[in-house]
């Protein structure tokens, strides 16, 4: 698959520290598309049917054997269905275990603003940006699992210690997700937590609703292992009851 969509029903484009949200139909596709560089897009997952099911990033990662994220992975529930599949990726990977920055975090480093002083300039953080959107859908902080950082991949140091790879961080890099089953999305633009920078980052960031191709047998994401194979079949099961 390339990254080229066909059909498409909605795009829009976001500077650094907004949030969105939107239920996104099973057969759907995604692209978001870093713009201008060093982009940072945090992302959970919500069954559209029950938001007791949600993305869960440690059985994502093990059931995959992976610690970076990339085209070929997909993501998984905490029911052990796919919520969706990475269709293309050529940002060089990307990481799930690093969470978000705190308003404190945000005003330690970046100097301390808010909306009421500053209006647009203030400084948003992803904790509050996630819970900001959650309310919307009667969520709140106990409903919100570990995240995906997009355009953001991990290195372990030989003391352990995890820092921001700096392989691939240029403007144009994109994204593909193919959903596979309804999902509400949920994401915000706000600074990777591991960001070593004094200045708040300036950047945008694209989103791109198209009709996603079929799942063929030969596909990529569901062959990648036998894992995945099962986790759609799990969501062949559960579809079957709609």
């Amino acid at each position: 698959m390339t990254e080229t969509l066909e059909n498409t029903h909605y795009s829009t484009r976001m500077s650094v520290g907004k949030h969105w949200s939107l239920r996104l139909r099973r057969g759907l596709s995604l692209k978001i598309s870093d713009l201008k560089g060093c982009a940072n897009v945090g992302m959970v997952l919500y069954n559209s049917m029950n938001l007791l099911e949600r993305y869960n990033a440690p059985d994502t990662l093990k059931c995959q054997h992976t610690f970076h994220l990339t085209q070929g992975h997909c993501l998984y529930s905490d029911m052990g269905r796919i919520m969706a599949s990475i269709v293309y990726d050529d940002a060089d990977g990307h990481e799930s275990i690093c969470g978000n920055t705190s308003a404190l975090q945000i005003a330690n480093q970046y100097g301390a603003r808010d909306y009421q002083n500053d209006r647009n300039d203030w400084y948003q953080n992803g904790q509050d940006a996630f819970l900001v959107e959650l309310a919307k859908y009667g969520l709140d902080r106990s409903d919100l699992p570990a995240n995906i950082n997009f355009f953001n991949k991990c290195v372990i140091g030989g003391d352990g210690g995890i820092s921001l790879s700096e392989s691939n961080l240029n403007a144009g890099r994109s994204i593909v997700l193919r959903f596979e089953m309804d999902c509400l999305v949920v994401l915000h633009t706000c600074p990777h937590a591991l960001l070593k920078s004094s200045e708040y980052p300036q950047g945008e960031v694209s989103l791109e609703i198209s009709d996603a191709p079929s799942v063929e047998h030969d596909d990529q994401c569901m062959n990648s292992c036998d894992e995945n194979k099962r986790g759609f079949e799990n969501n062949r099961i559960y579809h079957l009851g709609f």
